[in-house]
């Protein structure tokens, strides 16, 4: 007899879900001849566990009584192309062994016990987001030895670097994807079981002891009671964990997502030819060594659309990075888009979605962040205008100090990407996991080196790379800062736990290198002026001062109730010392030098160069502003003067 039809709806929800009793199975699979579900390790399928085919939406269902947490299962499928074990497309776990011939677990994705249900992500505008790739973040040893080149680092490694990130005044963090693939190691961007946590970043029972330590420790500080082992024992608990310590400190937590393709590595157990008679879920175009989704059908837009409704109900993720949207589009997937941002939307307003979309065409690139119907109705979009122009002046810059630099393209940078409807839309960075990776064909060096390609420690390299990242913790638009940035690192980086050479180096910032450690400094120091100073992250700019031959730019931030904010970025070699170099200003009176990049070097820098506190404009008219004032211009720096009461 078939599997039982008791507690099966048409609301059954899809995929394998306790409930009192037993559990229930949906699956969809609209040209199978039978499909069976196949506990634990028998190799037989069991009429009992047949399950039944709802002919109008070729979804096979049952009810079996008795199974409980932790009980391993597949389903069994017959086609007109053979029969095999089939993973449950919506498994919430796998069995942590190689593929294929791997389990799925049964979780209840109610079992771990939330310390913070609540947390609200920072504004849109207000978000400082900082990207890593959990595999090569960071591991250590009980006695701090570096563990990276043995193994794989794991969510709860992170764990020892959320204070960190908290202190360094990031308000998010972006991990490359973390769900499963099938090699040992990658960028994440292969998935292939895209409902389970990436296993290689798990942790199993016997090494649980030492991370234990560490989450109490956390959860301590915040006053909240310590997890016991049991409920750190399963690979989605683990996940859970470092995101709920993550929004203990403030940290919000973007999941990047792949809903262009799956793959690389689709074996037989797959998704691929699920049915085992044609390929349902996606197209048989190629891309990235895997397959595109057929974006086209209500069952494959479903199964993404459910997909990120599970990120957001189970595991509490605050927003998304969409990989590669201009695959999807390309692919009929314009409509898919405009659903799964009006689901976001209606189930988590405040959930930032980040569209990846290089559409060849410029001026169609708002197309992404346009509301429907005229748009996609992502939140923000990547932009390389400012990226691409930052980087081209500090390489003119590295030539030498003598003739004028194109600083009029950082002009026209700083205004407002073609079509975005509001400046924050825009997603800025300067190095990211793409452009910053050994192997990429198309990798560029990372600041530091491209600021001296001959010495990135130099002080043409230090004060370039300043600027650099003083101009996008300034400029309008959401900033990203990559792993290793914040302190120097030069080193293209690589997703392999082989490569030491290539892998971020925490012990050149923790004492082996104080140019790092002083470069972390500026940078902290400059992400917590971002966070104090409302009109860097609003929408109003003035760029009112661009001198090629001088190498200096000048720009006004402000809101519209005032609070205005004047940032000068000279990339000259020469230092305008006595208050020798004149611009204008917005308002008459003394305007407070809040930050001065040259502190930094050799910090504290005992012979800065500044403006003894601040500047007064008292001056005639200049740059088209009432008033002017004479500033000091360290060689390579970024002031910032504020209006303050």
């Amino acid at each position: 007899m078939p599997a039982s039809q008791s507690n099966i709806s048409e609301n059954t929800p899809m995929g394998a879900n306790l409930i009192s009793g037993g559990a229930t199975f949906r699956v969809w699979a609209p040209g199978a001849k039978e499909v069976y579900v196949v506990l634990d390790d028998h190799n037989t399928k069991s009429d009992a566990n047949k399950l039944i085919r709802h002919p109008a939406s070729g979804h096979w269902c049952g009810f079996i009584p008795g199974i409980k947490e932790d009980a391993f299962y597949r389903f069994w499928v017959v086609g007109s192309t053979g029969e095999g074990y089939k993973r449950d497309p919506y498994a919430r776990e796998l069995e942590m062994q190689p593929s294929p011939g791997r389990h799925c677990i049964l979780r209840d994705p109610q079992t771990y016990p939330w310390k913070v249900q609540d947390f609200k992500p920072p504004m849109f505008n207000d978000l400082i987001v900082y990207q890593f790739h959990i595999g090569v973040f960071y591991a250590k040893d009980a006695n701090g030895k570096d563990i990276r080149k043995w193994r794989t680092a794991k969510f709860l490694d992170v764990l020892a670097r959320i204070e960190y990130l908290a202190d360094l005044g990031v308000n998010a963090i972006m991990p490359l994807p973390f769900l499963e693939f099938h090699t040992m190691t990658s960028l994440g961007y292969n998935e292939t079981d895209l409902f389970s946590p990436e296993m290689d970043y798990a942790v199993a029972d016997n090494e649980l002891d030492d991370y234990i330590k560490v989450v109490n420790s956390l959860l301590q500080k915040k006053g909240h009671v310590p997890l016991v082992k049991s409920q750190l024992r399963n690979q989605s608990n683990q996940l859970k964990t470092f995101i709920d310590i993550a929004h203990l400190y403030g940290l919000a937590v973007i999941s990047d997502v792949v809903y262009n393709h799956a793959g690389g590595d689709l074996d037989d157990e797959s998704i691929h030819f699920f049915d085992r008679n044609s390929d349902i879920y996606f197209l048989s175009k190629g891309w990235a060594g895997g397959l595109v989704f057929a974006f086209w059908d209500g069952e494959v837009r479903q199964f993404l659309i459910n997909n990120a409704k599970m990120f957001i109900e189970e595991y509490h993720v605050d927003g998304f990075r969409f990989d590669e949207v201009r695959v999807i589009d390309e692919n009929g997937g314009w409509q898919f888009c405009q659903d799964l941002t009006n689901t976001i939307n209606y189930i988590k307003p405040n959930a930032i979605k980040i569209a990846e979309y290089w559409n060849y065409s410029l001026q169609h690139r708002c197309l992404a962040v346009l509301s429907p119907s005229n748009g996609m109705g992502f939140d923000a979009g990547y932009c390389d205008k400012l990226r691409d122009n930052v980087r081209s002046v500090i390489q003119q810059a590295s030539q030498g100090g003598h003739g004028g630099i194109k600083m009029d393209s950082i002009f026209n940078a700083l205004y407002t990407f073609e079509g975005f409807p509001a400046a924050w839309k825009q997603f800025q960075c300067l190095e990211n996991h793409d452009i910053s990776r050994q192997g990429n064909n198309d990798a560029v060096p990372r600041i530091a080196r491209l600021s001296d390609g001959s010495n990135p420690r130099s002080w043409y390299a230090r004060s370039r790379a300043r600027v650099a990242t003083g101009l996008l913790m300034t400029a309008p638009g959401i900033p990203m800062v990559f792993m290793g940035q914040e302190f120097l690192e030069d080193k293209l980086w690589s997703d392999s736990h082989d490569s030491m050479d290539n892998m971020i180096w925490w012990d050149g910032l923790e004492g082996g290198d104080k140019n790092m450690s002083d470069f972390h400094a500026f940078t902290r120091d400059l992400i917590w002026l971002r966070r104090r100073y409302p009109a860097l992250r609003g929408e109003r700019i003035n760029v009112f001062h661009v001198h090629n031959d001088n190498r200096v730019i000048a720009f006004h931030r402000w809101l519209d109730t005032g609070n205005d904010v004047v940032i000068v970025v000279s990339l000259s070699e020469y230092t305008y010392y006595n208050n020798s170099y004149r611009i204008g200003f917005p308002a008459y009176g003394w305007w407070h030098e809040v930050f001065n990049s040259d502190f930094y070097d050799n910090f504290p820098n005992p012979i800065c160069k500044g403006n003894n506190g601040g500047v007064t404009a008292d001056g005639q008219p200049m740059d088209k502003l009432p008033y002017s004032g004479a500033v000091t211009l360290p060689a390579n720096s970024i002031i910032v003067f504020a209006r303050e009461k």
